[in-house]
């Protein structure tokens, strides 16, 4: 980035900067809402539109409604460097602006998308956007707020979908179960429309780069640095969704709570996030690569304690909660090392980070369900997590130890 664009994001006061955070982190809540909350609707979503499988086999209807999670997911890890490449020429606030428009258009296609087939192709195009959003909205936050302050900015972002776990989820879990599931994309799509409006008005210019074409972002692939801090995301941070895909589950059956406990849990967890993304700002400007390896060293040690006392009910939102800060400490870190080994491709490399957590979502995931098939238990998920974990830090110290022994290439 050019000086000259650096000076054009960063001035203007304090509270233009927060607005134009805000405006940005509007559309993270969003995006963290329309990710998750089709989870708590999977009954009604089935039974809507396959109501003929879900009268004779409702586990069966539910089980391939879960399709539209997948292929949520695939949109992500499909748009986020396709669109984020060939977008790193233009202007990053119309950018910002078209990406927020499309996902208010996509969400509401799955509002009035009348078969399965067709809420399908919805959630896929809803997928898209994710990473681009994220990854280039990461680089104009990074430099809203000026030198010194990058992952402060990025993280600020980041709690949109942090918050989306504590207040959207929640919220639209319950207007979806009471007044129909696609009551909760409508809610979606207009918060997607309000993010549009704020970055139109409060986002300052934020010059892309003419020069930049499809191939060269594509040139990222070739930096090793790259792939290791994507190994991180993808591996690391699949130790979180390990667990957390299965801790309903783990209430439930291990604890032996009531399934309304269920809620509070997701919602401590996601106040744990919130509080751990904001946290993990500061201390990755401070310091980065000791905030990211000591993050992943402290999520395996947390997550070996929640394996050993998730019994019991109190320990077990203890530890969730220390699961949902620690992991979420990690983001801003993720994100700023990527932007920091990608040189001139910080485009796509920002967006990367998102296909990198989405694969890490599907990892995890069925890493846990296998260890569940296979007999061992519902907490077998947690101790998957903790390894995976321990096998993020051993990349990230494989990373910065190649930094080392190339003093030039140490960019964090």
């Amino acid at each position: 980035m050019t000086s000259a664009t650096r000076s054009t994001v960063s001035s203007g006061s304090p509270g233009t900067a927060r607005l134009a955070l805000l405006s940005l982190a509007i559309g993270s809540f969003g995006i963290g809402m329309t990710e998750f909350v089709v989870m708590g609707l999977l009954p009604q979503i089935s039974a809507d539109l396959l109501p003929a499988l879900s009268a004779t086999d409702p586990d069966a209807a539910i089980a391939q409604t879960g399709w539209l999670i997948s292929l949520y997911a695939l949109g992500v890890v499909v748009g986020a460097p396709t669109i984020a490449a060939s977008v790193a020429k233009y202007p990053r606030h119309r950018v910002m602006l078209a990406l927020a428009a499309a996902l208010a258009l996509f969400n509401a296609l799955t509002v009035v998308m009348p078969t399965f087939e067709l809420v399908a192709v919805s959630r896929f195009l809803s997928g898209l956007p994710h990473g681009a959003y994220f990854g280039i909205g990461a680089l104009v936050a990074s430099d809203v707020l000026g030198p010194g302050k990058r992952a402060q900015g990025v993280a600020f972002v980041l709690t949109g979908l942090t918050l989306a776990n504590v207040v959207g989820v929640p919220l639209g879990t319950g207007l979806g179960q009471h007044f129909g599931w696609r009551v909760a994309f409508m809610i979606v799509a207009a918060i997607f429309a309000l993010a549009a409006v704020l970055i139109a008005f409060f986002v300052p210019a934020h010059a892309g780069d003419p020069g930049r074409t499809l191939r060269a972002e594509l040139g990222v692939f070739r930096i090793p640095q790259v792939w290791l801090t994507l190994g991180i995301g993808a591996i690391g941070f699949g130790g979180f969704f390990a667990a957390y895909s299965y801790i309903a589950s783990i209430v439930t059956e291990v604890a032996g709570s009531p399934a309304w406990v269920v809620p509070i849990v997701l919602v401590v967890m996601g106040v744990g996030m919130t509080i751990g993304n904001l946290l993990g700002g500061r201390l990755a400007d401070r310091d980065l690569r000791r905030t990211l390896l000591r993050g992943l060293g402290v999520l395996a040690i947390v997550q070996v304690l929640l394996a050993l006392t998730c019994g019991w009910i109190v320990t077990l939102v203890v530890f969730v909660f220390a699961v949902g800060v620690v992991s979420s400490v990690l983001s801003p870190s993720i994100q700023t090392r990527l932007m920091d080994v990608a040189g001139d491709n910080q485009s796509i490399a920002a967006a990367l980070n998102h296909s990198a957590l989405n694969i890490g979502n599907a990892t995890g995931a069925a890493l846990g369900g296998a260890v569940i098939a296979a007999g061992f238990g519902f907490v077998a998920p947690v101790w998957v997590g903790a390894a995976l974990a321990a096998a993020g830090l051993v990349i990230a110290l494989a990373s910065f130890r190649a930094d080392a022994r190339r003093p030039a290439a140490v960019l964090a």
